[in-house]
């Protein structure tokens, strides 16, 4: 009888559909291959759309059972998408200086899957936002420019955040 307070838990768990993230697959069984269109830039960042775009292909070629194609004619859906905005700004500066010290880079995108055959929306994410923050060197002397960097190291999250939103239907 002490028992039962743990079985009622464990049943209710288990018919919840409780899961751990990251395991899902919700795109349907007869999607095997993916086209990943390159993606528009609506921002002054130069390069930042093929960055987000190789990025998404890398991510989905490593990580998911589908096969990515670089045309539309030769997939079952299509992931595509794009930059909509990017704004940087100074989070913390050098107080003997007064020169920024670290850069937060917010970016804003728009990014779906479409199934071709049916044209049915797989994933649609119309306001996507990521963050990368990035440290600038206070000594002129030792500077080197970390913008490139941050913006490919924060591709490279997106696509991990994007690609298990596509598979989690997040």
């Amino acid at each position: 009888f002490c028992h039962l307070p743990f079985a009622i838990c464990l049943l209710l768990f288990c018919s919840c559909g409780y899961h751990v993230a990251g395991r899902g697959d919700h795109i349907p069984k007869e999607v095997g291959t993916i086209a990943v269109t390159p993606f528009f830039n609506a921002t002054s960042r130069y390069k930042l759309e093929q960055y987000m775009t190789r990025a998404l292909t890398h991510e989905l070629i490593s990580r998911t059972r589908f096969r990515v194609v670089p045309e539309e004619a030769g997939a079952d859906a299509t992931l595509s998408g794009g930059v909509t905005n990017i704004f940087i700004s100074p989070v913390i500066f050098d107080p003997a200086s007064g020169r920024a010290a670290a850069i937060q880079v917010v970016t804003q995108m728009q990014v779906s899957l479409r199934e071709r055959r049916t044209g049915k929306i797989l994933y649609q994410n119309q306001n996507y936002e990521a963050r990368e923050r990035y440290e600038v060197s206070v000594d002129p002397k030792a500077y080197f420019e970390e913008s490139e960097a941050a913006l490919e190291r924060m591709s490279r999250s997106v696509a991990r955040n994007l690609v298990s939103a596509i598979l989690e239907k997040f």
